[in-house]
């Protein structure tokens, strides 16, 4: 059985509505989870990770606002008071990512560094 764990990351209601839209589509593997964390790329050293994946025996299970996500742990020191937000705009569709811990972001905003 899992723990789950007060979130780190926050998500606005347009971002965990969609989010839960996608979990909703017809064919969506419910075996898998909301993965959130980081790689290593992009212009400004690290990338943000945002999608389903398999959960892995030492992801920690986070809550926020009802959302259940998974996280490699030592992800959350950089992630750590972040919003992911959802825009679905003419001029921007998709998540955002506002986090207070990146000294440094691109322009497309999906990459920072610290």
């Amino acid at each position: 059985m899992d723990t789950i764990v007060a979130s780190p990351i926050k998500f606005t209601a347009h971002a965990v509505t969609e989010i839960k839209r996608l979990m909703a589509e017809e064919g969506f593997d419910a075996t898998q989870k909301l993965r959130i964390g980081i790689k290593g790329g992009g212009c400004s050293g690290l990338t943000y990770v945002l999608g389903f994946d398999e959960q892995l025996p030492e992801d920690e299970v986070y809550d926020a606002d009802g959302l259940e996500f998974i996280m490699t742990p030592s992800h959350q020191m950089y992630l750590f008071g972040m919003q992911v937000d959802w825009h679905d705009g003419l001029n921007s569709r998709g998540f955002t990512f506002t986090n207070p811990n990146a000294s440094k972001t691109c322009g497309c905003g999906t990459s920072f560094s610290v």
